[in-house]
């Protein structure tokens, strides 16, 4: 069989070379273009028609990961996301865009083999943790419950505020504020407070 054709795009210059060096150890998979942002990886997929996108989601200016997925997914073309964003935000994001994988580059490199080689079959390829979440959101189990002086917190980072202003306006210590975001960031499944945000106002938790 002839190897797996991969488009590699990833805004970390040093990422892409640590997954070129894994990647080339395949014999069954080549690399055929690298992109550094999603602009290049448009383009780059029009001209080469690889057989993988295997994409990150990378933030900033420019076409982010998301809207790269959505521009470059075709019937012939897959795109398998690979990232350390595990938002349900991002993850409803990059699924609607029409990505066929969504793994997390915590993965054992066995693990990407496989994903690449089910993704260039069209079939689906998600990581463990990424796989739960999806079927708990599709039970409708998915919503976490928070306090609400938890809700409160969040309200208060939407607004932008620091833990500092957070503990003014509720009256309430620094070491408070930190705590409860510890609670809120396990629950929502993030470690960002903008990761919190974004699930924060997908699930309509905002008060």
């Amino acid at each position: 069989m002839a190897p797996v054709r991969i488009l590699l795009c990833d805004d970390h210059a040093v990422v892409r070379a640590g997954l070129l060096a894994l990647l080339g150890s395949e014999p069954d998979i080549e690399v055929v273009g690298e992109a550094g942002t999603g602009e290049e990886a448009v383009a780059m997929a029009a001209k080469l028609r690889p057989d993988v996108g295997l994409m990150a989601l990378q933030r900033g200016g420019g076409i982010d990961g998301g809207e790269a997925t959505r521009r470059i997914a075709t019937p012939e073309v897959h795109v398998l996301v690979l990232t350390t964003y595990d938002t349900d935000a991002d993850i409803t994001r990059a699924i609607e865009a029409g990505a066929t994988g969504y793994l997390l580059k915590a993965e054992r490199p066995e693990e990407l083999f496989a994903a690449i080689h089910a993704a260039a079959q069209g079939r689906t390829a998600l990581s463990a943790p990424v796989a739960s979440r999806v079927m708990d959101r599709m039970r409708g189990t998915g919503r976490p419950t928070l306090t609400e002086r938890e809700r409160d917190i969040l309200g208060q980072l939407a607004r932008g505020l620091g833990n500092r202003e957070i503990a003014r306006a509720l009256f309430i210590s620094e070491a408070t504020v930190k705590t409860h975001l510890g609670r809120i960031y396990a629950k929502l499944g993030v470690d960002t407070r903008a990761g919190a945000v974004a699930v924060a106002k997908e699930q309509r938790l905002l008060p």
